[in-house]
């Protein structure tokens, strides 16, 4: 067969070596002719002495070692001849274990042994002529070799499991984990000195990371697919992991950092160039936060476009980067307004009623006591127009709705990416790459915070300083009866319909709600602090009321506007305070005076009012019997000097 290659010449040897009877089956005629048998050898060592089936078996099974040693150079075509080959070595073994040993003869080994060994010798050959054909491939491509070698030893590793492991399994149950666990250190080694070496994402790395963790985790997928749960175990612990996904991490996290403090610098510079003008008709949010999500959404397409191993730690400090820049964002939006304490004028002292002086006293009064603001801070609160107001709404708006989108996206790339990677996770790990659905939870906290504080201040602005003329400083004054709310309806009206032009609809409600907010707001200071030339009687509590009543209509517009029910809670607080003002002077005295005593006792007035808003009310009361009260009891000074 050696000669001629004649597959029938070999099956023929074969079954002549089954035929040949191991000790216990030989006859004593048999034992003592094989025994009177010997031949002498000469060999590398000398001249051998040998018994007849040593002389014949012993280079029946040098040949069949040579081969097997090196299956994947001899066997390279066809699997029946290795099968006939493994066969040969076998039975040639089990027939000299028999043979008396021969000098300087190793300890034998058993079956599964001598496949180990096979396995160990040709993958060995086999991965240096690998790397001999890495180094000429490398000269003549630009991909890194060790990406080579990887991609090169994944073909080696397909070729053993495929076409010479399922010969060699049927005598060593685990030879596929001996061929997996060898590939894995001889690749290891090439490997480690680069893996050490790397500190940042560099196209090398990039190169590499990814064919080397694809290779371990097909070498890790052999050993776990062909031994039992145990066995594998024990393999998978004997592996010195390459450890590519943490390395990996760490650089992709110093790439995150770096990508973060650009989005940061971006967002700075955008909102300093921000004027707050609708991107157009349709869009009218500002050009900013477009800019931002652009940098945002092309750090994230560059993120996911690293084909190096990642895990979830990395993914997360992605988000909380991102989740970061909203919030600087949202918080820029914010320095832009003014102090509310700027906007709405200083509360008038308290004095009681004086007969003697005219409206003209009490008016000269209250502007002498009045203090407004520098001239810069009016510059700055002018500046925040209800236009630019409503844009900042609207682009804060903009960024909340898109931060589903956003999110959705990562967590669908994210998915995609780990259900490519081939080794199966650890119940730890699997626990770990579960990433909640509120990554930017930080994000829609401060944004929601922020649109509920422009809508505050957008109706703060509007009564107490767009309108503080005719509302604040004009209404009521000199009476109820000559100054009516109804001269309010039309600027409250155009500046309302300014809103709802600009305003995206699912903010509408939430904006004109500020606004609401800030007239009732406005509506109390009147009333309550309204200063020394505003004077009530009991009077004057039906025509507040029926004021409150058009202020409450005007917000509902017939259908049109909030709903009523809305309406009605936020003007039940000011109905209390214009009922107080229907009560006899006497009334509220009684009740100012046991309000005091129950307050003190932890109860409340019969009126169901504090002391405090008792005391305003008499305060604004054009009576003698209340300012000689205030006097008395509170030593409240008069009006006017």
């Amino acid at each position: 067969f050696v000669m001629t290659g004649e597959q029938d010449i070999l099956q023929h040897a074969i079954d002549q070596l089954k035929r040949i009877p191991l000790k216990e089956q030989r006859g004593p005629q048999e034992r003592l002719h094989l025994k009177s048998l010997s031949c002498r050898v000469q060999s590398e060592k000398g001249f051998q002495e040998l018994t007849f089936l040593q002389s014949f078996l012993l280079p029946i099974q040098k040949w069949a070692d040579a081969r097997l040693t090196d299956y994947h150079l001899h066997f390279a075509e066809g699997s029946k001849l290795m099968e006939n080959s493994v066969v040969v070595a076998m039975v040639g073994r089990r027939l000299l274990l028999e043979e008396p040993e021969l000098p300087m003869q190793a300890a034998p080994l058993t079956d599964a042994e001598q496949i180990e060994m096979y396995v160990s010798s040709s993958i060995k050959h086999a991965f240096a002529r690998i790397i001999q054909e890495v180094e000429a491939l490398s000269d003549t491509t630009n991909e890194h070799p060790l990406a080579l070698l990887a991609e090169q030893t994944r073909k080696l590793l397909r070729k053993d499991t495929t076409m010479y492991l399922p010969i060699l399994t049927l005598r060593h149950r685990n030879a596929s984990a001996v061929s997996a666990s060898l590939i894995h250190k001889l690749y290891g080694m090439k490997l480690k000195p680069f893996v050490d070496s790397a500190e940042h994402l560099t196209e090398d790395v990039v190169s590499v990371f990814p064919a080397a963790d694809s290779l371990e985790q097909n070498l890790v997928a052999v050993i776990t697919s062909t031994c039992q749960e145990g066995t594998a175990e024990a393999y998978l612990k004997k592996l010195n992991l390459y450890k590519i996904e943490t390395i990996s991490g760490t650089l992709v996290l110093r790439w995150v950092n770096a990508q973060l403090a650009r989005i940061s610098a971006w967002v700075e510079r955008v909102i300093q160039q921000e004027n707050w003008s609708p991107v157009s008709a349709q869009q009218r949010h500002g050009s900013s936060i477009v800019e931002v999500y652009r940098i945002v959404e092309e750090t994230v397409d560059q993120f996911f476009a690293l084909k190096v191993p990642m895990r979830p730690g990395e993914l997360s400090s992605l988000f909380r980067g991102i989740d970061n820049a909203f919030q600087v964002y949202t918080k820029h939006v914010l320095d832009s307004l003014a102090d509310k304490e700027d906007i709405i004028p200083p509360v008038p002292t308290l004095t009681r009623y004086r007969r003697e002086s005219g409206i003209k006293a009490f008016v000269k009064k209250e502007l002498t006591d009045a203090r407004l603001p520098e001239v810069r801070k009016s510059n700055d609160i002018n500046v925040l127009t209800t236009p630019t107001l409503c844009v900042q709404l609207n682009t804060l708006y903009y960024a909340i709705s898109q931060l589903n989108k956003l999110e959705d996206s990562i967590l669908e790339r994210w998915n995609q990416k780990r259900h490519g990677h081939p080794m199966e996770r650890s119940m730890e790990d699997s626990s770990r790459n579960s990433i909640r659905k509120d990554s930017f939870d930080g994000s829609r906290k401060d944004i929601n915070a922020a649109i509920d504080q422009i809508c505050e201040f957008t109706g703060t602005k509007t009564i107490f300083w767009d309108l503080r003329e005719p509302f604040i400083d004009g209404l009521y004054k000199p009476s109820v009866a000559q100054s009516r709310l109804e001269t309010l309806v039309e600027p409250l009206d155009l500046v309302l319909n300014q809103l709802c032009d600009i305003i995206v609809e699912p903010l509408r409600d939430r904006v004109v709600t500020g606004l609401l907010q800030a007239s009732l707001d406005g509506l109390i200071r009147v009333i309550l602090d309204g200063g020394p030339s505003r004077m009530f009687t009991p009077a004057d509590a039906k025509l507040l009321e029926e004021d409150l009543e058009v202020l409450k209509e005007f917000f509902i517009s017939g259908g049109d506007g909030l709903p009523r029910g809305v309406v009605e809670n936020q003007v039940a607080r000011l109905r209390q305070v214009i009922k107080l003002h229907g009560y006899e002077t006497r009334e509220l005295i009684e009740d100012l005076k046991s309000a005091s005593e129950m307050e003190m006792q932890g109860g409340g007035s019969k009126l169901g009012a504090d002391a405090k808003t008792l005391i305003r009310i008499l305060c604004h009361r054009s009576d003698s019997e209340a300012s000689q009260f205030l006097k008395k009891q509170y030593r409240i000074p008069k009006s006017a000097a």
